[in-house]
């Protein structure tokens, strides 16, 4: 039954010659991997009002300059990761490029912060899509984290079922999304220079503003940069695109990024010029859509596609994180779970994991995207700073043709980055200090998973000048609880290996314990039984003491001992809770024992 289930949700296994169907063209991948960028959107000029609202209305004229100086920070951003498309086609991003120029930890912490962020991208994505929602519909507002965990329960089915399957599906919502908000700035602009808005709403460019500061245009810079997160999406997932992958990654970067500008502008421009302000309960772009449309079907058309993709922007996360997550594996920073590919040819583990992780920090923030986005941006620019900064160390140790333009390019989009970098930790150090303690212990906890993985491979590996002892014998131990037909199977089939068999035998009181042996006489004469007392009603200890006996008796002459444990195995699963699990008591005790080798003989019950 589950199996049936598993294919309804997910669809049928692919074979794994079925690859390279999964791969993608620039116009699918533009609308799996560019989601995130431009779902951004939709908070990032609010962000910027949201820091100058606490001024008032009249400060809204800076969002104009601001705008300007995030979109400076874009073009660094767009042709710092066009070069490491090119220079790392392998995938990986930050990651790859900050451990091979950096250093192990670099990279670590690259990865570290890219994972936390995807997960922060799925987080924030779905919150900030039910934000979307529950405005146009503001009876839902209660059950704004039922929505959220819903919604992303619905995206994890959906990337289960495959690259290609789910980017078909979600490139339909992702380009009406663009089309609606360009129809927005298009019928908002027209409108401007017709004379049907006013100009009265909004301050002039340039007006003085009283107790305006370098501090808070820089925080308001900062916020505004979170409309950059995703950028870097593209060259961690070189690996999913058609040939010739990092040409073709390249373009949708650019294509990425010329729409990043032009719609983040328009929606800037228009909130400027409509003198829109901040509310709880409706989001800046409804506002904006209702001055320039009403409540019209272009209204809900632009919320409805806004809500989409808000929500389908965590689809980001789930291209990039398994990719992430799997280079990490593979260096054995991470486990090995997530090396492995699904039914569907994904990296179904990965996928998994971030749903689960996402669903919980909904749940943690009770689905407030404005508790999430210092975080999620934080997250963002500490790989964005150690990418760029390890592609100048690249340029400056190999020299090639060009070198001096390229490192100069990483050397503004290394300053820009750090910069912002270090006024979300001054201007937002509240909300996003819980950063500096768990990226050193995700570190410390890579480090960890990659010695244990050494030291296994270590103890696995063949070593020609200390060979492994030679085995002289076997002795097989037998616990019995009674002379029953699993009793039978199990000793006629230790008997079938050696002639070093022992039946143990725990009684719990000096009468059973003779009418046992008694018996066992009668049946079975040529096997030794050992009877052994209990005075506190307990199977494992005397057999526990008893096999440590044997075993140490056994190493002196190279015999190992194997413990032989009699399992019958119900018709029915229920039917298990009507018998006695010993036999699992036993198992579990003795498999850690190191000099003790531990087998189960089924036997099946018919009826």
């Amino acid at each position: 039954m589950l199996s049936s289930v598993k294919r309804l949700l997910i669809g049928r296994p692919l074979k794994s010659t079925a690859l390279g169907e999964q791969k993608l063209n620039i116009f699918k991948a533009l609308a799996i991997l560019s989601s995130d960028a431009l779902s951004s959107v939709a908070y990032g000029t609010e962000q910027i009002l949201l820091v100058l609202a606490t001024i008032g209305a009249i400060a809204y004229w800076y969002s104009i300059p601001i705008a300007v100086g995030v979109l400076f920070l874009l073009a660094a951003l767009i042709l710092s990761y066009r070069q490491i498309i090119f220079s790392y086609p392998q995938g990986g991003g930050a990651y790859v490029v900050s451990k091979e120029n950096l250093g192990v930890n670099s990279g670590l912490l690259a990865g570290g912060s890219l994972l936390v962020d995807y997960i922060l991208t799925v987080a924030v994505s779905v919150s900030a899509g039910t934000d979307a929602i529950t405005s146009a519909i503001p009876t839902l507002h209660p059950h704004n984290v039922l929505i959220a965990c819903i919604l992303v329960v619905l995206i994890t089915l959906l990337n289960l079922r495959g690259l290609t399957e789910s980017a078909t599906i979600l490139s339909y919502p992702v380009y009406l999304f663009v089309i609606g908000l360009f129809i927005l700035i298009g019928v908002g602009i027209y409108k401007i220079m017709t004379g049907f808005v006013p100009s009265a709403p909004h301050a002039s460019l340039g007006s003085p503003v009283q107790g305006i500061t370098l501090f808070l245009l820089l925080r308001a810079f900062a916020s505004g940069c979170s409309a950059l997160t995703g950028v870097e999406a593209i060259s961690n997932a070189i690996p999913n695109f058609k040939d010739p992958a990092p040409n073709n990654a390249a373009k949708t970067l650019i294509l990425m990024g010329s729409l990043l500008a032009l719609l983040f502008s328009g929606i800037t421009f228009l909130a400027y010029y409509y003198g829109i302000s901040p509310k709880a309960n409706e989001t800046v772009v409804s506002q904006i859509a209702r001055e320039t449309f009403g409540r019209n079907y272009l209204y809900f058309f632009v919320q409805g596609t806004t809500a989409l993709i808000l929500v389908l922007a965590a689809n980001t996360g789930y291209s990039a994180f398994p990719l992430l997550a799997f280079n990490l594996a593979k260096d054995k920073y991470m486990p090995r779970m997530f090396t492995i590919r699904g039914d569907r040819l994904g990296y179904s583990n990965g996928i998994v994991s971030l749903g689960i992780a996402s669903i919980l920090l909904i749940i943690a923030f009770s689905g407030k995207t404005t508790q999430l986005i210092p975080l999620y941006a934080v997250g963002v620019f500490i790989p964005f700073t150690l990418s760029q900064t390890g592609m100048i160390i690249k340029w400056l140790r190999e020299k090639p043709a060009g070198w001096v333009a390229k490192l100069t390019a990483n050397l503004i989009g290394t300053i820009i980055t750090f910069t912002v970098l270090m006024i979300f930790f001054i201007t937002k150090f509240g909300q996003v200090w819980s950063v500096l303690i768990f990226l050193p212990i995700i570190v410390l906890f890579f480090h960890r998973i990659h010695t244990h993985y050494e030291a296994v491979g270590e103890q696995l590996r063949l070593d020609p000048e200390h060979p492994a002892v030679k085995i002289e014998g076997n002795v097989i131990i037998v616990p019995v609880a009674g002379i029953t037909k699993v009793v039978e199977n199990s000793i006629n089939y230790a008997k079938s290996i050696t002639d070093q068999v022992i039946a143990v035998y725990v009684s719990f009181d000096r009468e059973d314990e003779k009418r046992f042996e008694e018996k066992w006489e009668k049946w079975c004469p040529d096997v030794r039984l050992v009877t052994l007392q209990s005075h506190y009603r307990s199977v494992v200890q005397p057999l526990r003491k008893f096999i440590d006996t044997v075993e140490h008796k056994a190493s002196e002459s190279n015999f190992r001992v194997t413990v032989l444990i009699p399992q019958f195995i119900t018709k029915k699963s229920w039917h298990n809770i009507l018998h006695n699990q010993s036999s699992l008591l036993i198992r579990t005790y003795l498999v850690y024992k190191k000099k003790v080798i531990v087998a189960t003989l089924p036997f099946h019950f018919k009826k």
